[in-house]
């Protein structure tokens, strides 16, 4: 039981896909190209926010759990080119939410 409490694989590949799925919507690299409209903007963020919720009604995070997604997501943007400052306001949203 208590090995269970420490498997955060499933948390950690989920931070992992929500920050892919980001890059993929906001890649900072491309930050040339033309912005998307609001519209957009904002059926992405909702994606975004029933991913999230769908995660949480169907995994028990622990505390232990949640500190590893919110990491493995933080690193994600990190490595695709966002602002380490940045990258840690949109992972304090994410958990927030979790």
């Amino acid at each position: 039981m208590i090995l269970k409490w420490f498997d955060a694989s499933e948390a950690k590949e989920f931070g992992i896909s929500l920050a892919q799925d980001l890059l993929k919507q906001d890649d900072p690299a491309k930050s040339k190209r033309a912005k998307p409209s609001q519209k957009k903007n904002h059926d992405a963020l909702l994606k975004f926010l029933d991913r999230i919720a769908k995660f949480k009604l169907q995994h028990n995070l622990n505390i232990y759990k949640k500190a590893q997604l919110g990491n493995a997501f933080e690193w994600k943007l990190i490595e695709g080119g966002y602002d380490p400052k940045y990258a840690k306001s949109i992972t304090t949203s994410l958990l927030i939410k979790l």
